[in-house]
């Protein structure tokens, strides 16, 4: 067993580990929730070098509390009101609907299958209604499902999470108030009259960020220290009028923030972004890391009956019956029945209110804790490996992402678009002229006829369909600044632009498009004098050699490269990616000489 005592190095190895995990999970395509609690678990439990209860003591619990408000906030921020124009009536469907369903299914499943008491057995029921984003929100970014079923696990996720750590409350308060001699009507006005508060503490918070922002009452470089400093003040100032309703706060601050102008969006999202990253990867970290084999040797045979009950019973009977008025289809409501994984939410208001009731002297309340760690684990691992094969059965996967995105229409776009129709690759333009549009419309080519800068931060384009985004329109200067504004998004190698006055090429900037640079002008004109676009495949008897032999032979322009699998890489003028057998190379080329007698 290895000791480090350096809180220091701790604290450094739960980033490392998180992150690294993160890092992992992006180059195999695992999911990063699962891998993220192995590292916890093997640093933890097995190897002992993290013990966050001793390591962190008092601390762990605030630590983790507000963690998990930045990364509601950072949810709700993600929740915009249009995103309901498909998904509206399932979202309202699996809230209002879903939760008392499934709060009265795991309540019966607690009960019956873990042999838990009825009140302890309604607290954890209440628990379990909640997905969250820390775990959700992950896991959505490993899969390329259409953007309806994306809508309803992460609102379901981002909504019920504060719910479900209510209806714990509303227990433990029933419970602590003398059970069935309790008052309920009191107990439920308590918890209305918190949850009410914490929703006006929200909306007041939200409507004041997003009526200072934009008046330049606080300056560029503090916006993001203030709303930082403002979700973690007001979910304190919420947490202290009834635990967990914090919770509330911050996700209905975030929503309010989402659907109202700041000017400043783009920043701080990508701030809170990066800071969620951040906070998931070492949330998850701490969460596995704190299961000791003492939780482990508490975990009855039994609890095996309720995991599978809350699998393959409560969780898609809960969502067949809610979306059962919608006519969302069945392949997607299965979808949506199936993956449930709980994460930090669940683990933490589990253990809050186990230590407590335990305190109480409520007989049964520590089997809550080994209980809680089994449902997350089960969860993580069969939803989180099984999503993608789930996905791909039922015919929801679209597939790694293979498109152009090209931006700005133009007589050139629109022939390279139909020149990659024919290649059986996806191709968008996207242009605000609805008049510049119309070749394209004719050409029966996909168009998106508005600012790619709004609508791609906005998620009405889903930039996932597309490896590769290529600014071509006759201002430079936009098409620098697209490349800017994206390429943190998509990746600073998938982001280029057609050669305008200056072809300077920063990878801030963008790639200059082409192996020759070639300004767009020029391939307007070269378009109009009759070069045409082709592909050459590269194999080992003309091996490609010979073809940079040709191409300087007639003048032509080497644009990008396919590879058997599918991946396409862009020519730059300062990039040429490695071409070997078996890879296709798009070209522009002049058109042959005529011969002569």
């Amino acid at each position: 067993m290895f000791v480090i005592d350096s809180l220091l190095v701790k604290i450094a190895l739960i980033g490392v580990l998180g992150i690294g995990a993160q890092w992992i999970a992006w180059r195999t395509g695992r999911p990063a929730i699962a891998l993220m609690l192995i590292a916890g678990i093997i640093a933890g439990p097995v190897l002992g070098i993290l013990d966050p209860e001793k390591d962190f003591g008092a601390l762990r619990e605030p630590v983790v509390k507000l963690a998990v408000a930045v990364i509601l906030f950072e949810g709700g921020l993600s929740l915009k009101f249009r995103e309901l124009k498909h998904a509206g009536i399932a979202v309202f469907m699996l809230v209002f609907l879903g939760v008392p369903i499934g709060w009265a299914l795991g309540t019966l499943a607690a009960h019956y299958a873990a042999g838990l008491s009825w009140e302890l057995a309604a607290l954890f029921g209440g628990v379990m209604v909640v997905t969250g984003p820390t775990v959700i929100i992950p896991l959505l970014r490993s899969l390329n499902i259409a953007p309806r079923v994306k809508h309803m696990l992460k609102w379901e996720a981002i909504v019920n999470d504060p719910i479900g750590a209510l209806l714990a409350v509303g227990v433990y308060s029933y419970i602590t108030h003398g059970g069935g001699e309790a008052n309920s009507a009191s107990v439920i006005v308590d918890v209305v009259a918190a949850s009410t508060l914490a929703i006006v503490l929200g909306t007041l918070a939200g409507l004041a960020l997003t009526w200072a922002f934009p008046r330049g009452l606080v300056p560029e470089y503090l916006k993001a220290p203030v709303l930082l400093t403002t979700v973690i003040g007001m979910f304190v100032l919420s947490d202290l009028v009834m635990h967990e309703t914090g919770l509330i706060t911050v996700t209905v601050m975030g929503v309010v923030m989402a659907n109202r102008e700041t000017y400043s969006s783009r920043a701080l999202l990508r701030f809170k972004e990066d800071l969620t990253v951040i906070l998931v990867s070492g949330v998850f970290i701490l969460l596995s890391a704190t299961l000791d084999w003492e939780v482990v040797s508490n975990f009855e045979f039994r609890f095996l009956a309720f995991l599978i009950l809350l699998l393959f019973a409560v969780r898609p009977l809960t969502i067949m019956l809610a979306l059962l008025p919608t006519r969302i289809p069945f392949r997607e409501r299965l979808f949506v029945a199936w993956i449930a994984p709980r994460g930090i939410v669940a683990v933490a208001v589990t253990g809050l209110f186990a230590l407590r009731l335990s305190d109480y002297g409520v007989a049964g309340a520590n089997a809550l804790v080994p209980l809680g760690f089994g449902v997350v684990i089960a969860t993580i691992f069969a939803h989180g490996f099984t999503a993608g094969h789930f996905a791909r059965w039922l015919g929801l996967d679209r597939g790694k992402g293979d498109g152009l995105l090209l931006v700005g229409a133009n007589s050139w776009t629109v022939a390279f678009a139909e020149f990659i129709k024919t290649q059986g690759k996806e191709v968008l333009i996207a242009d605000p002229s609805k008049f510049a549009l119309r070749s394209a419309r004719r050409a029966d080519i996909p168009v998106y006829e508005g600012d790619i800068l709004d609508e791609a931060h906005d998620d009405v384009v889903d930039m996932g369909q597309y490896q590769q985004l290529i600014a071509a329109t006759d201002n430079d200067s936009y098409n620098a600044l697209v490349c800017t504004e994206l390429a943190p998004e998509i990746g600073h190698n998938r982001v280029s632009r057609a050669a305008g006055e200056s072809r300077a090429s920063t990878k801030r900037r963008g790639r200059i498009f082409t192996l020759a640079g070639t300004p767009i002008e020029e391939l307007l004109d070269r378009l109009q004098s009759g070069w045409t676009f082709g592909r050459t495949r590269i194999t080992d008897k003309f091996p490609y050699e010979q073809f940079v032999a040709r191409m300087k032979e007639n003048g032509g322009d080497s644009l990008l490269v396919v590879r058997p699998s599918g991946e396409m890489a862009i020519f730059s003028t300062d990039h040429r990616p490695s071409v070997g057998a078996e890879d296709i190379v798009w070209t522009f080329v002049p058109p042959e000489p005529v011969a002569r007698n």
